[in-house]
């Protein structure tokens, strides 16, 4: 068992739900709702003063809850790493809250959770499309988005090629 688990089992008593074995270690799974207090710990009780990405991952067919967050944190005085999974419930709506005040790393892969998979992050001080237009449709990266679903181009408003002998 990791000293994280140790931690979170000895002060905050049932918040990890599950440990998993993954590639690079330990995965511990939470609840969505335990998000804040478990990246606030992580940083202020463990020295996870880094976080190094967020992914999703649609488990559509495959698995209930069909989406799930993931975050992976460092500590850089220890050299260790923490995989956190947080299973998203099924809906129309999926959502978790924004650690970007806690990790202002978070903000962009906030926004390509969202961009991407269209999971909303409560709380996200600017959750607009990243990778995607304005006038994209849907979220590309879902199992259920249709391949050959056609987009409407985007219209720049502005001329990105300067004219021969005028710079600005």
């Amino acid at each position: 068992m990791s000293d994280v688990k140790r931690h979170f089992d000895e002060f905050h008593p049932g918040l990890i739900k599950e440990l998993r074995a993954v590639a690079m270690g330990e995965a511990l799974v939470i609840s969505p709702g335990d998000l804040r207090l478990v990246a606030l710990a992580l940083k202020k009780d463990l020295g996870f003063d880094m976080l190094i990405d967020i992914a999703a991952v649609d488990f559509k067919g495959k698995a209930e809850p069909r989406f799930e967050v993931d975050y992976f944190f460092y500590n850089l005085a220890r050299k260790t790493r923490v995989h956190i999974k947080v299973p998203v419930a099924s809906s129309d709506k999926p959502e978790v809250d924004s650690i970007t005040d806690l990790y202002p790393a978070a903000n962009w892969a906030e926004r390509e959770i969202w961009d991407m998979m269209g999971i909303i992050v409560n709380g996200h001080p600017n959750l607009r499309r990243i990778l995607m237009w304005t006038g994209f449709e849907g979220h590309p990266l879902r199992k259920d988005y249709p391949i050959n679903k056609r987009q409407p181009i985007p219209v720049l408003d502005v001329n990105l090629i300067p004219e021969r002998g005028k710079h600005s």
